[in-house]
């Protein structure tokens, strides 16, 4: 009984001993003294079957000492498995949209940091998606860094944020702190990546960019109404753009502050007066975007003369039956080929939707560097006549494919760049979500106003919704079969097979 005894008293200390130090998280004066009194009674019990039984000498010691063995050998190879695994962790996302999975972006916005950014979850607790999120971004840098903080404990940093209520989110980078809010001011109690990422984008610019749209020509609305550009600029001001409207009638001049001018959905003709100005801006080390409608003439033709590219009025169409497939008519074009440019470098096999679109040409310009964007592939081609009923290729009057719907300038002497779009619709409300168009434009905008090439990417994506909607009566199926067919005839199944072999 005394050896018993000495050893189960010995494996009590020594379990007592880690588990203090796992709940207490260090070493104490009674949790070594646990450990130290553990081993001393395993000791004594181990030589007193060793000496007064002849312990080792049976084969039942043997057998039990090589499992001992075996089994701290692989607890140390788990253990070890489980330190690489936090030190250098790897994860797998097989979702669809990769939901877990930071975008392109979002590890370029973070790996960029300069300097520490804190980000300070003012709640009582706060949220396991949100820390899995942050956890997420942390993996990227450890300049990036997160907090809880309870408002209702650390009254004087709630004040100092200006908090006022619980679930507020803000951000500090250097001397710089914003509130993390959503599109309409509003946030959800769990941000998501593109809104945190946004976030991060704004605070870590030096100036906001002040981006000015054209008006008084039949421009494409800024409102969230059909065929409006309000989810462009609800983007653009997520991540720290001023967006304004400009009309060169009233104006006379384009302001110093503008960053970028856009001309978006025009349908008449710029006084001579605005072309003058505008080319007098790009002279200056402006920079412009240009988004075309098919069949229509802006009177912007000395400005594209100037930069080497060539508009053709016809519309680009799929013969290839590929947008018929995913629900679009052929006058939607999808793009799957991009240039070797700083807007497209990310974009690999991704592809966009061009809806009533029209080719662009490049003509050789001295001093000007022009790179085609999007490529259709060659099954489209530029329908010249849209009046018949039945489109087909007529190579006596269309233009066929591949052909450029997009195209980036850049002139060195004086300093200037011009991107080109030849459809309007696609930066459209509802089109620009789909697929890469939002990237393709917002791409555009940043290589404008001067970005660098690696804050060019491909932004983070919302999961896809794929809830199923069951009636009554598929509900009750599936819990006939969950909960009853199946089990019942597996059951049946392992009768029949015990009553065969019986």
């Amino acid at each position: 009984m005394i050896k018993i005894g000495l050893m189960f008293c010995g494996i009590a200390s020594s379990i007592a001993a880690i588990v203090a130090v796992a709940v207490s998280g260090s070493w104490s004066f009674s949790s070594v003294t646990l450990l130290i009194s553990g081993i001393i009674l395993l000791a004594l019990s181990l030589w007193w079957w060793t000496g007064k039984y002849k312990f080792w000498q049976l084969r039942s010691a043997k057998q039990g000492a090589g499992a001992i063995a075996q089994t701290v050998i692989v607890i140390l190879i788990l253990s070890m498995l489980n330190w690489a695994a936090v030190v250098y962790g790897q994860q797998w996302d097989l979702t669809e949209n990769q939901i877990y999975t930071l975008s392109p972006q979002t590890q370029t916005e973070v790996a960029n940091l300069e300097q520490p950014l804190v980000v300070s979850v003012f709640d009582r607790q706060i949220d396991p998606k949100l820390e899995n999120l942050l956890q997420n971004y942390r993996r990227y840098s450890d300049r990036f860094r997160y907090r809880q903080i309870d408002p209702e404990q650390q009254i004087g940093l709630a004040q100092q944020f200006g908090v006022q209520s619980l679930g507020e989110i803000y951000l500090q980078y250097g001397e710089k702190r914003q509130k993390l809010s959503g599109n309409n001011g509003q946030l959800a109690a769990i941000p998501s990546e593109t809104q945190l990422t946004n976030a991060i984008a704004k605070i870590k610019r030096d100036r906001p960019l002040d981006i000015y749209f054209l008006q008084g020509h039949g421009e494409a609305s800024l409102e969230l109404v059909e065929g409006g550009l309000a989810q462009m600029v609800q983007t653009l001001e997520s991540r720290g753009s001023n967006v304004r409207t400009l009309n060169l009638a009233n104006s006379g001049n384009i302001p110093d502050d503008a960053d970028s001018v856009v001309i978006a959905g025009a349908t008449r003709k710029l006084l001579a007066a605005e072309v003058s100005t505008i080319q007098q801006y790009l002279q200056s080390g402006g920079s412009l975007l240009l988004l075309l409608a098919p069949n229509t003439d802006i009177g912007i033709d000395p400005i594209l003369q100037n930069w080497g590219i060539e508009l053709d009025r016809r519309l680009v169409v799929d013969g290839s039956g590929s947008s018929s497939v995913m629900g679009f008519g052929p006058a939607v074009v999808i793009v799957n080929e991009y240039g070797e440019h700083p807007i497209t470098a990310s974009f690999r096999d991704g592809i966009s939707l061009f809806p009533e679109a029209r080719p662009l040409e490049i003509v050789e310009n001295a001093g000007i560097k022009s790179t085609p964007l999007a490529l259709t592939s060659q099954q489209t081609w530029g329908e010249n006549d849209l009046q018949s009923e039945e489109i087909a290729f007529d190579p006596t009057r269309d233009r066929e494919g591949p052909l450029t719907v997009a195209i980036a300038s850049y002139r060195q002497q004086p300093s200037a760049r011009l991107v080109v779009f030849g459809s309007t619709t696609f930066a459209t409300n509802g089109w620009f979500e789909q697929q890469l168009n939002g990237d393709l434009l917002l791409n555009a905008v940043g290589w404008l106003v001067g970005e660098e090439r690696d804050s060019l990417s491909i932004r983070p994506k919302e999961p896809a919704n794929r809830r199923l909607v069951l009636s009554t009566l598929q509900i009750g199926l599936l819990g006939w079969l969950a909960l009853r067919i199946i089990p019942l005839s597996a059951l049946a199944v392992g009768i029949l097979l015990w009553w065969q072999r019986r």
